[in-house]
Parts: structure tokens; C-alpha cells; sequence
């Protein structure tokens, strides 16, 4: 773990060097990938079987590919009461705060007399990618596919691995909360091209979402243009900005809570108290002892955790905005003020009752946020990627006489005559 003080003379090269940190990582897998797509594109699913034959151990044939209402059924009926409960309310919440995202139209006629408008409408067809096995993530499937419904997308397709044919219950039964009846057996690049492209079983979808590893990751990067996408995620990352005032323990658990994830994600704290940053850094190694995903969050703090101390928490501001975390937690008395001076963050957690584990699972706004500093031009997951708009204009002859020769004369500058034609003859007596 790297620790940096504001008072040190090297600070700023360092802080450059933590900065620079933060990467989608080094394994190019972009040759694999390009292969794999283009065996999906020309052969279908004859492909796409054979490949998850490989992949994941498990048989399949065109006709097995999607699961049946009985299995998904079955699957569901394996998971606790608790769970069940608790899926609800998490889908609630989701549910509640991207119902208050969606946008109005909007139309006016303006002085000119043209009547302007812009209308949402939500797209046709929605991918969604959730990883299996080991890394299933029920919490996931909530969050990509309730703002799709929500925004009016008529169809939901999910595709999920089964390594060794093992099929999550509580992944299944996330998706029957979120409105998702058509899952297919599938994974990896081989999911998101037949997702892109289509097959005789899978057909075609307008925008894949989710989660995934390094292949999932390319495939969306090369299929990106035949189809929407929403983001090249990297490694998840927390910045906790946090004084004295806070127990040393929550402040190391809410650092633990993102290093646990892989190794790669980073978790960063930025304190103005130099003994406090002491009681934390001795609290996590006191956590990892018995935490069960130790070796995962050890090498995670290791490598890329950070402890900055700051002359005054003033400082930290511009610090957060230059890392422009995933996650921003705000551990202090008067957070609202300090949040109101950032920029750059994916989501903040106000408050010392706020861990970022809350918005993983309970809070309401997408966990789907922008990682390796991109929440620099990038918003988290949200109704707006499942709709989009589309503008109009309205002209009487009177109100195009009023701009139609300025637009005219732009034309001509421009050299495209037929365009000034096409507004001069309609204004001709």
C-alpha cells in the first residue's frame, strides 16, 4: 500500500504515478476475440454450441440453447424466502429511482413561428451480459435490466454461462424479478457476438450491457457500432474521504469491501490526520486475517491501495477530481458541502452511515458506473441508454419565410446549391 503525504516534496510525483495507476489492464485479447466473432457471424449457432462446449464444459444444441420456463422455474424455487425478500426489495428501490430519471418530451413553437420538438422513445431490443459460476452476480442483473424495462424496451435478452452446466438460482431468480424470460446458456465473446450479430436461436439485439471478463470487455469494443454498448468497464475503485472522527475499522472495512473484488481494483484513502491514517491502514491488516477473500483483497491493497494525508481536507477536492473515482465516499460531518465542490466521480456515499455497499445492492441509482477515471466524461448506467431522441421541426410557408433565407444563403456558401433551392422555390410567389 503506497503512502502519500501533501507536505512531502515528491508528493506530486507520485500522485501522478497513482493516477496512472488506474488501467483496464495489459492482457490483449483482442486477436482471440476478432476470431471468435467472426466464426459467430458466418457460422451461427453451430459456433456458438461448439464454442460453449469448449468454453464452459456444457453440451448444448440449438434447440437447448435457451432456457425453458421449467428450468428457470426450478432454479428459482431453490432460492430462500430471505433472498427472495431481499431481491424485492433491492428490485423495488432500482425500480422506484429510474422511474423518476424518465425525461419528458418536448415541443414549442418559437418566435419565428416553427414548431420544434424532441421525443424519447426507448429502443427495441436490449442484451444483457451477466457473468456465472463464480462471479454471478444476481445484484447485476438487477441494475441492467430494470432501467431497461422501465424505459420502455419491449424486448430483454439475457445471456448467462453455465460452466459445467451449473446454473445460479439466485441469478435466475433476480431475472424473473426484473421482467427477463428469454436467458440463453452462453458466455464469454462468443455470448456478445451472437447477441450483436444474431443466430437462428439468439436473434439480434440494439445495445448489450453487463459485466464480463477481459474477453467480454473486447468483444464489446469490437462490436460497438453494429450495436450500442454501455461502457469498457475496468477495475472496480473507491475513494473515501474521511477525518479523525470515524471509526478506524468501518473506514478499513469500506476499503476491504472494494480491494475483495479482484486484484486489480483499487481503494484509496484521503484523511488530514496522519494517526488516523495509521489506526485504518493497522485496522485492514487486523481485517484480512479473517476475511474470507484475503489473498483477493491483500494483493488488491498491495499493489494498488493508497493512504494520502492531507494538510487540510480542502486539499482533497482537487485530488478526488484528478483520480475521478468510480465510487467517492465522503466519511465527514458536513459531507453535502465537501460532494458540492466535485466534479468527477461515478456516484458518491454522503455520510458516515453511507458505505458503498449500500449502492451495490439497496440504494436505488445503477451500480454500473464508470471506472479507470472515465467518470471524467462518463455517467453511470441509467434509463438514458435504453432510449433515445429524436428531434422535429414544423414550418407554415409564413414561418419559413421568417430563417429559410439565412439558411438559404449558408447553403450557397457551403456550395450546396440544390439545398438553397429546395428552401428558395417554396418561398417563390
Amino acid at each position: 500500500m503506497k503512502r502519500l503525504n501533501t507536505a512531502d516534496a515528491g508528493f506530486a510525483e507520485q500522485f501522478d504515478a497513482l493516477v496512472a495507476d488506474r488501467t483496464a489492464g495489459d492482457m490483449d485479447v483482442s486477436a482471440p476475440v476478432a476470431g471468435i466473432l467472426a466464426r459467430i457471424r458466418t457460422e451461427g449457432d453451430a459456433a456458438l454450441c461448439e464454442l460453449t462446449r469448449r468454453f464452459d464444459r456444457t453440451p448444448v444444441t440449438p434447440a437447448t440453447l435457451r432456457l425453458s420456463d421449467a428450468e428457470i422455474e426450478d432454479a428459482c424455487a431453490q432460492v430462500t424466502p430471505d433472498l427472495l425478500e431481499a431481491l424485492d426489495l433491492a428490485a423495488t428501490r432500482i425500480e422506484a429511482f429510474h422511474t423518476a430519471q424518465m425525461p419528458a418530451d418536448l415541443e414549442f413553437t418559437d418566435a419565428q413561428g416553427l414548431r420544434l420538438g424532441m421525443r424519447w422513445t426507448a429502443l427495441d431490443a436490449v442484451g444483457l451480459y451477466v457473468p456465472g459460476g463464480k462471479a454471478a452476480y444476481p445484484s447485476s442483473v438487477l441494475m441492467n435490466a430494470i432501467p431497461a424495462r422501465v424505459a420502455g424496451v419491449q424486448r430483454l435478452a439475457m445471456c448467462v454461462p453455465t460452466p459445467d452446466g451449473t446454473l445460479n438460482p439466485l441469478v435466475m431468480a433476480a431475472a424473473r424479478r426484473a421482467g427477463v424470460r428469454e436467458i440463453y446458456r452462453v458466455g464469454g465473446a462468443q455470448a456478445v457476438g451472437a447477441m450483436a450479430y444474431g443466430t437462428d436461436s439468439i436473434a439480434a439485439v440494439d445495445r448489450i450491457v453487463g459485466p464480463g471478463n477481459a474477453y467480454v470487455a473486447e468483444a464489446k469494443r469490437q462490436v460497438f457500432g453494429h450495436v450500442g454498448i454501455d461502457s469498457i468497464a475496468g477495475p472496480s475503485e473507491v475513494v473515501l474521504v474521511a477525518d479523525s472522527h470515524n471509526a478506524p475499522r468501518l473506514v478499513a472495512l469500506d476499503l476491504l469491501a472494494q480491494a475483495e473484488h479482484d486484484e486489480l481494483a483499487q481503494s484509496i484513502l484521503i484523511t488530514d490526520d496522519a494517526a488516523f491514517a495509521d489506526a485504518v491502514a493497522a485496522a485492514v491488516e487486523t481485517e484480512l486475517e479473517t476475511l474470507p477473500r484475503a489473498e483477493i483483497a491483500r494483493a488488491s491493497w498491495r499493489d494498488h491501495g493508497a493512504i494520502l494525508v492531507v494538510g487540510h481536507l480542502d486539499e482533497a477536492t482537487a485530488l478526488v477530481d484528478r483520480l475521478a473515482p468510480e465510487h467517492l465516499e465522503v466519511l465527514l460531518d458536513d459531507p453535502d458541502s465537501f460532494y458540492a465542490r466535485i466534479r468527477h466521480a461515478g456516484a458518491a456515499f454522503l455520510g458516515r452511515y453511507c458505505p458503498e455497499a449500500v449502492g451495490d445492492y439497496v440504494g436505488g441509482p445503477n451500480h454500473v458506473l464508470p471506472t479507470s477515471r472515465t467518470a471524467r466524461f462518463a455517467s453511470g448506467l441509467s434509463v438514458f441508454d435504453f432510449l433515445k431522441r429524436t428531434t422535429s421541426i414544423a414550418a407554415s410557408r409564413a414561418a419559413l419565410a421568417q430563417v429559410g433565407p439565412a439558411g438559404a444563403l449558408l447553403a450557397r456558401a457551403e456550395g450546396l446549391h440544390a439545398h438553397a433551392m429546395s428552401i428558395e422555390a417554396r418561398l417563390e410567389p
